[in-house]
């Protein structure tokens, strides 16, 4: 075996982050935070690959639910519309213990957003929030039970889970 020289270090002020490293310890984390009868709803798009990816990791049966915020969002009138998924929740919401996934948690709105759209459904038993990154800089009271990652990242950058099409994960970082 031949040793690999160590890979060069990222240049100062760049954010290097392993979005399917930081994957495994969301299954990790999933797994210590559901039970039997917890029901996996992803928010569209990054959470919802998520959800999909992790029903399947975990050997869950049927379909994980899908949540938008594109109804529920405050800033509606500045964003309009969004092109993302609808929800779909293939499972009865009353009563249900329910896993909200997200690929970043940042102000908190889009929680708000799809919690109001999750109550629009019915009433669950229990709403729980895992995320790939919480990268701080909340406007809200939200808070994650699991996050894989806490970054700091200055306002004027964005963070997104991306993925291939063969379904690996990364992220893209963008000036907003």
């Amino acid at each position: 075996m031949t040793a690999q020289p160590p890979a060069s270090p990222p240049r100062s002020g760049s954010l290097v982050l392993d979005a399917e490293a930081l994957y495994g310890e969301l299954l990790r984390g999933v797994r210590s935070l559901r039970a039997a009868e917890t029901r996996l709803a992803g928010i569209a798009s990054g959470g919802a690959w998520l959800a999909e990816r992790l029903q399947k990791d975990l050997g869950l049966d049927g379909a994980a639910g899908v949540l938008s915020s594109a109804m529920h969002r405050d800033d509606f009138a500045q964003r309009g519309l969004a092109a993302s998924a609808q929800t779909s929740l293939p499972f009865d919401v009353n009563g249900a213990d329910i896993l909200v996934l997200d690929d970043v948690l940042y102000t908190g709105r889009t929680v708000r957003a799809v919690l109001n759209e999750l109550y629009d459904y019915g009433r669950p038993a229990r709403v729980r929030l895992a995320v790939l990154v919480d990268r701080g800089g909340r406007e809200l009271p939200v808070q994650a039970d699991f996050a894989a990652a806490r970054v700091a990242l200055p306002a004027s950058q964005s963070l997104a889970l991306a993925r291939t099409d063969a379904g690996a994960f990364h992220f893209q970082v963008q000036e907003a």
